[in-house]
């Protein structure tokens, strides 16, 4: 079945996060928190499961930030290091819960978990030291996860094929620069998209501002949340362009589907 959706933004920034280091822009040096962005990361609530969406490198201080203690399952978009390096802080999850953790990729997800941190798939110790996670290699088939209907969405970013999910009305596209066609139909009658918007103009592996635009123009979901932007981006700056719909994201935001 698919199920209301609550979204928490745990973070909306680009690989280098913002501020960057040793930069003096608008973005950097500006005291509104909105423009404070950690890697990007979001949790999806339904249907009574917790489902964490990547495990990027500022993990451990975005899920202190939102005070969350359980977690049902990862859903893995790709394997660059500001989307899995946080992989180790999972292991705190399990040490609170006593309990390993599902989590889900394709194929290119599944190869690197497996080569690049294959102690996490080890059964635990007396002492839940380590991440304890069970790997599943998923395709682009909807599957169901303890009740709650998961769909993967076919992306591309630059030459890599990666993974969109969507839960209920509620989608997340993040480091993708181009949507297949066939991905078009899995996008239809959203309340809320969470799409991928890098910095002013086009980059070879990620939408850019028109570029965002223009799909969520053909998507039509209710409400576009763009997500994972440089310091190139400041908040208030392309928020007074955006037309009625279309609105940027900013860690700790909370979104729920209305439908």
């Amino acid at each position: 079945m698919s199920a209301p959706a609550e979204v928490t933004l745990l973070g909306v920034g680009s690989s280098g996060g913002s501020p960057a280091l040793g930069c003096k822009c608008a973005t950097c040096t500006s005291t509104d928190p909105k423009n404070r962005r950690t890697r990007a990361s979001a949790v999806i609530k339904a249907g009574g499961l917790t489902l964490l969406i990547d495990t990027g490198p500022d993990l451990r201080q975005q899920v202190l930030r939102e005070g969350l203690l359980h977690i049902d399952a990862v859903l893995y978009t790709h394997p660059h290091a500001d989307h899995l390096h946080g992989i180790d802080d999972l292991r705190a999850f399990c040490w609170l819960n006593r309990a390993a953790i599902p989590v889900f990729g394709n194929t290119l997800m599944a190869e690197h978990i497996k080569s690049r941190f294959s102690y996490t798939l080890f059964p635990p110790s007396d002492y839940w030291d380590k991440p304890v996670l069970t790997l599943t290699e998923i395709d682009d088939r909807p599957f169901e996860f303890k009740g709650v209907t998961i769909t993967p969405i076919p992306l591309m970013h630059g030459k890599w094929p990666i993974l969109g999910y969507r839960v209920g009305n509620v989608a997340y596209l993040t480091d993708v620069s181009h949507i297949p066609e066939e991905s078009f139909a899995r996008l239809e009658n959203l309340d809320v998209l969470f799409l991928d918007c890098l910095r002013p103009i086009p980059h070879p592996t990620h939408f850019g501002v028109d570029q965002a635009l223009e799909a969520a123009q053909r998507i039509k979901a209710r409400r576009t949340v763009l997500i994972h932007m440089t310091h190139e981006l400041e908040f208030n700056a392309l928020s007074a362009r955006l037309p009625d719909g279309i609105e940027v994201g900013y860690d700790g935001l909370q979104v729920t589907a209305e439908r």
